[in-house]
């Protein structure tokens, strides 16, 4: 079965998520769990993390299908050594709220090397910084997002994504998130139908189904193979719709969270029914 949502705000706290998620007809959702553009933020109340477990189990959404999002802030591979350790206790906090919302996934973004270290060494750094964090907390998966490859960031090829996790030592812990927009515009070709098994089949030679925890649906405003992370509407830019049916089709992409972040929020409604009906049989 498939899991389609869109990135909810969380403004007035995260007990709000759940609802805003109701209100656009999903069945899975993404959220910050503070501000995304900010080191420092107050910690989750009790009554606030109470009232989101209520109002999750009240929307029906099983906290398999949510896929929080760290802030943009963080750069776990980051090449010098005091940006790298804010980086990774600011990590540790977002994993540390999923663990008191009771949420198994967090998805982040894997880190840049700014042009200072090579990217071999960025790579084992990204990895460093999830054992790191993850020896210090529980119940919860760190899932790697694919890049566009946009400046130095890394995590656009797939032997990338592979790479960190044959460095993680709790591989049951690591996982992967797909965003259609920047794997498009890294290189991976899904206008058409052979273009997506050829691109699936890629990325489960080298990194593997298994690790699949969640997808990010997004069109592209910019061009293949540009390197460059715009995101568009389902039906507008360079991407097309064959992807998302194929997607909405395959076995290996049921039960878990499938996040819109497309540009025009009010038509979220329409997409989530759009995905869902380019579902065959």
């Amino acid at each position: 079965m498939k899991y389609v949502g869109a990135h909810v705000s969380a403004a007035g706290g995260v007990e709000n998520t759940p609802g805003r998620a109701i209100d656009i007809g999903a069945k899975a959702f993404a959220l910050f769990t503070k501000n995304q553009r900010q080191w420092a933020a107050k910690p989750l109340t009790d009554e606030s993390i109470a009232a989101f477990k209520a109002n999750l189990k009240k929307a029906e959404i099983e906290p398999k299908h949510v896929l929080p999002h760290d802030s943009y802030l963080i750069n776990l591979g980051h090449p010098e050594a005091e940006p790298l350790a804010k980086s990774r206790n600011a990590f540790l906090d977002e994993l540390q709220r999923c663990e008191q919302l009771e949420l198994p996934l967090l998805n982040f973004h894997p880190g840049s090397h700014l042009k200072k270290i090579s990217e071999e060494d960025c790579l084992s750094r990204i990895a460093e910084s999830i054992n790191w964090a993850l020896d210090q907390t529980e119940g919860v998966t760190a899932v790697i997002e694919n890049t566009s490859g946009q400046g130095s960031n890394m995590g656009f090829r797939f032997e990338h994504l592979a790479a960190i996790i044959e460095e993680v030592e709790d591989k049951s812990r690591v996982g992967v998130c797909l965003d259609t927009c920047h794997t498009f515009t890294a290189g991976y070709d899904m206008r058409r139908p052979e273009d997506c098994e050829k691109t699936f089949g890629e990325f489960d030679a080298i990194v593997g189904f298994n690790y699949l925890r969640g997808m990010h649906l997004n069109g592209s405003k910019a061009a293949f193979a540009s390197r460059v992370d715009r995101h568009h509407s389902l039906t507008q830019g360079e991407l097309g719709l064959d992807v998302f049916r194929h997607i909405m089709n395959s076995d290996h992409f049921n039960d878990i969270p499938m996040v819109l972040e497309t540009i025009d929020e009010t038509i979220w409604p329409e997409e989530i029914q759009l995905l869902y009906s380019l579902i065959e049989g």
